[in-house]
């Protein structure tokens, strides 16, 4: 199982270069060509909503993107560090975290695209961040040669 790990801080610029890293571990997975644009788009969305948890309750820490390539899938993992305070789900803010009952209607549209994109996606929140998780299936290696 190889990883990858990114860090960057919580500025919009560094999106970019997230989705660019993404597409081209998952072309090195064995994600197919086809489904890139998918990655690249998905992870766009999962970075961009990590930043803008971050930059709209003043959390200085890095957003964290881990790739992993296992034996069938290639799998994303973006964290936030906007911890959930409260047995409400809600934030610092007052505001919720949760798919389904998301105070910010640009989270919400996030996630929705993002939802559109991945077939397989989960997201959850706890008192240390949120973390948004989505796989693709991966071709055989013997396929890719």
């Amino acid at each position: 199982m190889a990883t990858v790990e990114l860090r960057f801080s919580a500025q919009p610029e560094h999106v970019r270069t997230a989705r660019l890293v993404a597409a081209a571990v998952a072309r090195r997975a064995g994600v197919d060509e086809a489904v890139l644009d998918e990655v690249r788009l998905a992870v766009g969305e999962a970075c961009s909503r990590a930043v803008g948890l971050h930059r709209s309750h003043g959390v200085t820490a890095p957003i964290r993107v881990e790739l992993t390539d296992e034996e069938k899938t290639f799998s994303i993992e973006v964290g936030d560090e906007v911890p959930v305070l409260g047995d409400n789900g809600s934030h610092a803010s007052g505001a919720a975290r949760s798919v389904e009952d998301d105070a910010d209607g640009e989270d919400e549209m996030g996630l929705a695209v993002i939802k559109g994109l991945v077939d397989d996606m989960e997201v959850s929140s706890t008192d240390v961040g949120g973390l948004i998780r989505m796989s693709w299936p991966t071709a055989p290696v013997s396929a890719l040669r």
